[in-house]
C-alpha cells in the first residue's frame, strides 16, 4: 500500500467562527488555563473532517486496534463531538507538557533493568492531574459564563489529536502521536466541549518534511506507513493494552521495556524546542526511572499495589506487568537472572509463567544484540529531512 498523506483539515478560509462567537470569551478561557498550568491551548469547532472517520474507521476495519474491542461500538461518537454530545458548540484543547529532563532511551541500554515509558514515571497518574484542572476550568467556565460543558480525558470517545490540531496545538505526526512546535512529542491532552460559541484558533500544519527518524527507529516495525499505526505490532499497545502472551516474533524486540515505549516520540527533531517539564506529578521517581529486573520480579499484588499507588501502571495489574518483566529478563543476555526467571515459571498466572519459561530458555544461550538495544537515529538537522526552518521553529508557547 502506498503511503498515505499527512492527515489535512479544512482549509483556514473555510473554518468561519461560530454564530456570535465570543472572542472576549476565549481569550479570558485561555488567560486562565495558563493560570491553572496548562502549557498549550487552542479552540476549536465541535467537528471534524470527514477525512478524520475515514481514517478511524480504515483503522477499525483493518484490524489494526488489535483487542482494543471497545473502540469499535462508539466510532461514531469518536469522530463526530456532536454525535457524543449533541449540545457541543466549542472545543477547547489543552496540553500539560512531560517533556523529560533526561534522555528517556538511556535505560534501554542497562539490560539487568526495566525502560518504563516517561509519562509513567511520576508519582501520579497523567489522567488524575489533567482532569483536575480540566475540572477547575470548567467550574471557573461555569460560574464566569454560565455555559454547559463536558470535560475528557484520554478516557472518552474523542478523536483528541485531530482536535488538537484543529486547536493550533501541534499536528499528527508520522508517529501519529501529536508534535508541537514549542514542546515536541511530550503533551498530555486533555479537551472540554462547551456550549459556547469561541473563535476557532488556525490549525496547525504538518511540519513533518521527509524526516523518518520516528519510522525508522520502532523495534517492532509497527508503521506500515507514514501516518499509519498497526497497534498489533507496537510495544506500547503489547504491554500496557494487551493481556494475553505476546506474539514471539516481539519479544526480543521488546528489549527490557516493561511498559510503553518511548523511541519513535524520543528521536523526533522537534524535541529540541521543548523545555523540561516542571510538573511536580511528572517528576520521575527513582524506583522508577530504571528499577532492578530481579526486584520487580518479586512483586506480589500487594507489593505491585504499593510500588504503583497513585501511577497509570497501576491499571494494568500486576499479573500483565510481571509478564513483561520476565521478558525483559529473557532478553538481558545475563545469565545470574535465570533462577529469577525460574523462580516465575511457577508463577500461579499461566501468562506470566509461559513468558517466563520462555526467558529461561532464552538465557540458556547468549542471543545476539537485537534492534531493541539500539539507541537511536541521530536526528535530522534543520534543512535535512525535516520541515525546521524560519519562524516556525521557535520555542514560544503553542
Amino acid at each position: 500500500m502506498p503511503p498515505l498523506p499527512a492527515p489535512t483539515l479544512p482549509a483556514a478560509s473555510s473554518r468561519t467562527p461560530p454564530p456570535q462567537a465570543d472572542t472576549a470569551a476565549r481569550d479570558a478561557i485561555r488567560a486562565e488555563a495558563r493560570r491553572l498550568g496548562f502549557d498549550a491551548v487552542g479552540f476549536t469547532e465541535a467537528r471534524l473532517p470527514g477525512q478524520a472517520r475515514a481514517r478511524l474507521d480504515a483503522f477499525l476495519a483493518e484490524g489494526r486496534h488489535g483487542t482494543m474491542a471497545w473502540m469499535e461500538p462508539r466510532a461514531a461518537q469518536r469522530a463526530d463531538p456532536r454525535a457524543l454530545w449533541p449540545e457541543a458548540v466549542s472545543v477547547i484543547s489543552l496540553g500539560l507538557s512531560y517533556a523529560p529532563g533526561e534522555d528517556p532511551l538511556a535505560a534501554l541500554a542497562r539490560r539487568d533493568r526495566g525502560a518504563i515509558s516517561a509519562y509513567a514515571q511520576g508519582p501520579r497518574d497523567y489522567h488524575d492531574v489533567v482532569k483536575a484542572r480540566l475540572k477547575a476550568l470548567g467550574r471557573w467556565m461555569a460560574g464566569r459564563f454560565g455555559a454547559d460543558l463536558k470535560v475528557f480525558v484520554d478516557t472518552a470517545p474523542v478523536m483528541e489529536k485531530p482536535l488538537a490540531q484543529q486547536a493550533g496545538l501541534g499536528w499528527q505526526g508520522k508517529h501519529t502521536n501529536l508534535v508541537s512546535r514549542a514542546h515536541g512529542s511530550w503533551l498530555f491532552l486533555g479537551e472540554i466541549y462547551t456550549t459556547l460559541a469561541l473563535p476557532p484558533d488556525m490549525p496547525e500544519r504538518d511540519h513533518c518534511g521527509s524526516c523518518r527518524a520516528c519510522l525508522s527507529i520502532c523495534p517492532t516495525d509497527a508503521f506500515p506507513a507514514p501516518y499509519r499505526l498497526d497497534a498489533r505490532r507496537c510495544i506500547s499497545y503489547l504491554t500496557i493494552e494487551h493481556e494475553g502472551p505476546i506474539p514471539e516474533e516481539f519479544r526480543a524486540p521488546m528489549g527490557n521495556r516493561i511498559y510503553g515505549c518511548d523511541d519513535c516520540l524520543a528521536v523526533c527533531p522537534w524535541n529540541k524546542f521543548a523545555r523540561a517539564h516542571v510538573e511536580p506529578a511528572f517528576a520521575p521517581r527513582a524506583a522508577l526511572t530504571a528499577p532492578r529486573l530481579a526486584e520487580l520480579a518479586a512483586l506480589d499484588e500487594a507489593g505491585f499495589r504499593a510500588l504503583f499507588s497513585g501511577s497509570a501502571i497501576k491499571r494494568i495489574g500486576r499479573d500483565r506487568f510481571v509478564r513483561n518483566v520476565a521478558i525483559a529478563i529473557g532478553n538481558s543476555g545475563d545469565t545470574a537472572l535465570r533462577a529469577t526467571a525460574q523462580a516465575l515459571a511457577e508463577d500461579a498466572d499461566p501468562v506470566v509463567a509461559e513468558a517466563a519459561r520462555w526467558a529461561v530458555e532464552r538465557l540458556g544461550s547468549s542471543p545476539p544484540p537485537t534492534r531493541a538495544s539500539r539507541r537511536s537515529l541521530p536526528p535530522p538537522l534543520a534543512g535535512e529531512g525535516w520541515d525546521g526552518g524560519g519562524p516556525a521553529a521557535r520555542t514560544a508557547p503553542a
